[in-house]
């Protein structure tokens, strides 16, 4: 199920009507029920896998707390994460290696004799699969204690705002939260439902009213010229980031409205000043996932500068392959690794060279802003294409030889201008919100003036009423 369907609507409804009604385990029970529905109204047949999921790690929390052996403990947690992974590569990764398996033995002239399965990817197990490894990985470190009431582990593995596309909560953040009774507040159901609707405006009124110019232009890049090419890569930037930021605003609004708290993903990216601040305010639940459990662990900064090296590009090289089941996707987090460690080159001479020009503030930090969105978007082309399957790269490179060559970089050459023109106000009114909020704290105003409150609210809704676009497009992310 999808939020911007009426499914859902309908879905959301029925829950709130009966949720707020209901106290202690009831709630809970209530919680869970209405989880899976959510989930296997999508295909009801991995409603089986993360009910196994979710008793197996259950049951790995509480070994892990009862053993006091740490050899015991090393075999257990090393059992979960196998597990967790195990399924992952299975069901996500198996058709992709054994494609590239079959590609590598063709190029030494060999053919493979099997037949590729074609495995169907279960909506949203890299989220919930990384959720229930976050939990058996800090009882083993001893950062929290096991959930021994099943019911509510079950409920924060499968708490519906985030199930199919995050964030990535974790279970010091949201399990103890079960523990405490929530009760209907106004100040969080007005805080979150203004969430809800800035989510959807992103969503229904940017993201999908952009997303027909970008797709043309990764589905024919060779039949458009130059600035055509260019404007589509723009468009998919922001596309993507209104597409996963407004889900992510959507799933804390909901959460928030039912008394939860969930962390924040998603802090203006594109406002960022270097690659390390853009991965401190983009998919923030998964960057700070792939630093606490896959950089640290592997050494971080701790090796020397070749050890930090290796260890930022390993983290980005798996980050890549945890976006899809790609090349294309490695080689964005091989872009991304590689920025971070030339950005470790680059900046103490750019730091000298602000001082000796006693440059302003305000150009520094836009200079470095258009560097690292101009990157950006560099690495966003390879991206989506990672959606194209097999000729990913060569749609990632037509798209690119077609901006670089400059041929039809015109106005006239553009075509759909009524659609351009109406994506770029988009993005200005996009960037203008988000800008002034940044000053202004428009979501607390909302809460402190009932005036405002009703006027942002009616235009918002009046947005996506009049702008917005109703075709249940899902969520770029529901893939990954």
């Amino acid at each position: 199920m999808i939020f911007n369907s009426l499914a859902f609507l309908i879905f959301a409804a029925v829950f709130f009507s009966v949720y707020f009604f209901l106290k202690g385990r009831w709630r809970l029970v209530w919680i869970l029920v209405a989880s899976y529905v959510f989930y296997g109204w999508w295909d009801i047949r991995f409603l089986g896998l993360i009910a196994f999921s979710t008793a197996m790690d259950y049951l790995f929390g509480l070994y892990l707390a009862d053993t006091h052996e740490p050899g015991r403990k090393k075999r257990v947690i090393i059992a979960s994460v196998v597990m967790n992974l195990g399924f992952l590569s299975v069901f996500k990764y198996f058709n992709f290696f054994a494609a590239s398996f079959a590609a590598l033995l063709h190029g030494f002239g060999l053919e493979a004799s099997w037949t590729t399965m074609n495995i169907i990817l279960p909506v949203g197990i890299s989220f919930y699969t990384f959720q229930s490894m976050s939990y058996t990985i800090e009882i083993y470190r001893g950062e929290m204690k096991a959930e021994r009431d099943l019911l509510k582990y079950a409920t924060f593995v499968g708490f519906w705002p985030q199930l199919m596309a995050g964030p990535i909560v974790r279970a010091k953040e949201l399990l103890p939260q079960f523990h405490v009774e929530r009760p209907f507040e106004w100040t969080r159901f007005y805080s979150g439902l203004g969430r809800v609707l800035w989510g959807f405006f992103k969503k229904c009124v940017v993201a999908d009213s952009l997303a027909p110019f970008a797709d043309q232009c990764f589905q024919a890049p060779g039949s458009f010229g130059s600035l055509h090419l260019l404007i589509g890569v723009v468009f998919y930037s922001f596309q993507i980031y209104c597409d996963f930021s407004g889900y992510s605003d959507i799933a804390i609004g909901m959460a928030r409205i039912m008394g939860y708290t969930f962390p924040e993903n998603f802090r203006t990216p594109y406002f960022s000043r270097s690659f390390s601040e853009f991965w401190t305010r983009w998919h923030i639940s998964l960057s700070s996932w792939l630093r606490d459990y896959l950089y640290i662990p592997l050494g971080g900064n701790r090796h020397g500068k070749l050890g930090t090296y290796k260890n930022n590009m390993l983290t980005m090289l798996l980050g890549g392959l945890w976006h899809g089941a790609n090349w294309a996707f490695v080689f964005w987090g091989f872009l991304h690794g590689l920025y971070l460690i030339v950005q470790r080159f680059t900046t103490p001479p750019w730091r000298r060279l602000v001082q000796w020009t006693r440059m302003p503030a305000w150009l520094d930090d836009g200079m470095a802003m258009a560097a690292v969105y101009v990157l950006t978007l560099l690495a966003w082309v390879y991206f989506r294409a990672g959606s194209m399957g097999g000729k990913s790269f060569e749609v990632a490179n037509t798209v690119l030889a077609g901006i670089f060559s400059g041929e039809g970089f015109s106005w006239e050459a553009v075509i759909n201008k009524f659609q351009v023109m109406k994506g770029f106000l988009l993005i200005a009114m996009l960037l203008s919100i988000e800008i002034s909020n940044i000053r202004y704290h428009w979501n607390q105003l909302q809460l402190i003036s009932p005036a405002w409150r009703m006027a942002a609210f009616a235009g918002l809704l009046w947005l996506i009423a009049f702008l917005g676009t109703f075709g249940a497009n899902a969520f770029i992310y529901f893939q990954f």
